[in-house]
This record gives C-alpha cells, sequence and structure tokens, in this order.
C-alpha cells in the first residue's frame, strides 16, 4: 500500500508538471531579438537601475537575454529620473533596482511586458506593467523587466519612461504622474486580497482596462466627463462583470474611484491610441489562460489529473480499512 500511494504522488507531481509546463507554453513570449535593428529606435534600449554595480549590470543583461552589450543602447534610471519623470520620490539611486529591456514595434503591436525573474518581481503583474505604460502614453513596444533581487519593480516603470526619452519621444508628464498612481493603487489593492480564494488578479487586471475604456465610451457620447456616481457605477459593474463585486471592498472602490477621478482628466481618456493599446491588452487578457486551460483540457491533462486525485483519496482511506 505504501508502494501505491508513493507512486500516486509521483504521477500527480508529473502530471501537474506537464499541466504547468503546458500552460507557461501558451503564454510564452518570443521577447526582444537584440540582433535586430528596429528603423524608429536603433538598437534595443537597456535601461538598468542606477543601484546596480559592474558586475549586477552585467547579471541583469544576461536576465535579459543580452548577449552582446554592443547589441543594445544602455542607460542607467537614477532617483533624479524618478522625480523628473514623476515629480516624486527620494532620489534615492542606490534602491532602484529593477531593470528593463524595451524594444519599439511596429504600428498595431501593442504594449508587451514579460517578467522575465517573477521570483523577484513578485507583486507586480505583466499586465499592472502594461496598463500604466498605456496611461502614460506608451505605445508598441515589448517591455522585458528583470531583477537581480527580490524588489517592488516599481523603478521599471520609470526605466520604460527613460527608454522612450533618451529615444527622442517625450510622455506627458502628468500622465507619467497617474500612471505612477494606477500601478500603486492595483498592486495595493491586488496585495491585499492575495489571499482570498475568489480573488484573480487577471480578472481585476481586465476589470481596470474595462472601467478605462467605459469612462473613454461615456465621454465620447455626452462629451463631458463621468460624474463621481458614474465613475463608481462604472466601477461596479467592471468588477461584476469580472466576478469580483464579493471580493473588492468598499474602501478599495473608494481609492479606485479616487484614482479614476483623476485619470479622466489627462489625456488618456479620449486618445486613440490608448483605445487601441487597451483592447489589445484586453483580447490578450481573455486569451492568455482561456487557451491554457482548453489546451490542457483538450490533451487530457485534467481528466487525467482529476483521476489521480480520486485514486490518491482512495489510497487514502483504504491505509484505514
Amino acid at each position: 500500500m505504501k508502494k501505491t500511494f508513493k507512486k500516486l504522488i509521483a504521477t500527480g507531481l508529473a502530471l501537474s508538471t506537464v499541466a504547468v509546463m503546458t500552460a507557461q507554453t501558451a503564454f510564452a513570449s518570443e521577447g526582444i531579438d537584440t540582433s535586430v535593428v528596429n528603423e524608429a529606435w536603433g538598437l534595443p534600449t537597456f535601461v538598468y537601475g542606477g543601484g546596480l554595480n559592474d558586475a549586477q549590470i552585467g547579471e541583469t543583461a544576461d536576465l535579459l537575454g543580452i548577449d552582446d552589450m554592443e547589441n543594445v543602447a544602455d542607460v542607467s534610471v537614477t532617483g533624479e529620473d524618478l522625480q523628473n519623470y514623476l515629480g516624486t520620490g527620494s532620489g534615492n539611486t542606490a534602491s532602484m533596482i529593477s531593470s528593463v529591456l524595451v524594444q519599439r514595434e511596429n504600428e498595431g503591436e501593442g504594449v508587451n511586458v514579460i517578467n522575465e525573474t517573477p521570483e523577484n518581481i513578485t507583486q507586480i503583474t505583466e499586465e499592472q506593467y502594461t496598463n500604466a505604460a498605456i496611461t502614460a502614453g506608451v505605445e508598441d513596444v515589448t517591455i522585458m523587466v528583470a531583477s537581480i533581487r527580490p524588489v517592488t519593480g516599481e523603478s521599471a516603470l520609470t526605466g520604460i519612461y527613460k527608454a522612450f526619452d533618451v529615444n527622442g519621444e517625450d510622455l506627458d508628464q502628468d500622465r507619467m504622474e497617474v500612471a505612477q498612481e494606477e500601478l500603486e493603487t492595483t498592486n495595493e489593492i491586488a496585495q491585499e486580497n492575495a489571499d482570498e480564494d475568489e480573488f484573480d488578479t487577471n480578472r481585476f487586471d481586465q476589470a481596470i482596462v474595462e472601467i478605462k475604456q467605459q469612462l473613454a465610451d461615456l465621454r465620447e457620447r455626452q462629451d463631458e466627463l463621468a460624474t463621481r456616481e458614474e465613475i463608481e457605477q462604472i466601477i461596479n459593474d467592471a468588477l461584476a462583470n469580472n466576478e469580483l463585486q464579493n471580493v473588492i471592498s468598499q474602501d478599495q472602490i473608494d481609492r479606485l474611484l479616487a484614482f479614476f477621478e483623476r485619470y479622466q482628466q489627462t489625456g488618456a481618456i479620449d486618445s486613440a491610441q490608448v483605445r487601441q493599446q487597451l483592447e489589445q491588452l484586453s483580447g490578450n487578457l481573455r486569451d492568455r489562460f482561456g487557451d491554457a486551460w482548453q489546451q490542457a483540457e483538450d490533451s487530457g491533462l485534467l481528466d487525467q489529473i482529476g483521476n489521480f486525485f480520486r485514486q490518491i483519496w482512495e489510497a487514502i482511506t483504504g491505509l484505514f480499512n
């Protein structure tokens, strides 16, 4: 019986591993080919945290798949940049560790963020980065994010702005500040609900996209900004649409309300580029987990995993019979 039990455990672990690998394959992204020169920007831009020493910069470059530093334009992001772009922060360069590799893409490609070190940037999701970057006016880029050690990852957003700046593309100051507020607000709410069984980060990210889209639609229809009451209704509808109405607290809704009141005061609210980037992000969010789960189901993995748990239960009850 013990041998049977151990065999079932081993089988279950193997099935789980295959299921995870199947999901990861479905989510895989090509990343950035540093041997390709973009006509608009030239070389991909490597923006490394100013708190890194030379050895750590090299380690970070390896994490981002940079084989030859001659194939990228490189620049540091500092505490001064944080203050310049966001009008806030302590200006402490030593604390800036997370780094990015940014490549301009063709029009219509959208914003694609890839977290190369999820073990070190665990709080901020790729979609939260994407959502905030779109708010700031970033469009049609691939962004790879990495850190050599555990960090919040917030300085990576400043690195994205620095990449645009050094390539001669100015982003709106107010929108960059609001994007930072968005990243902080959504991340805080996600972390506060991380242990809730009914909370799903991807559904929350999708809800944020839908709120932005509904605010833009309302602005276009009535040629004026939404009232506080209308914003709250839009928030509640988006949460319900993503099955989060029983998870997000009223205090958290109030924080979202305060943020979106400021958000709709920026140029993002009636930007055609923002609409396009959000639509692409929304499609990616819907496809990301649905396709992976369907792939596992089609392959029979889910049935095998279900059978495994039934067998494990029978083995456990058999020990006491």
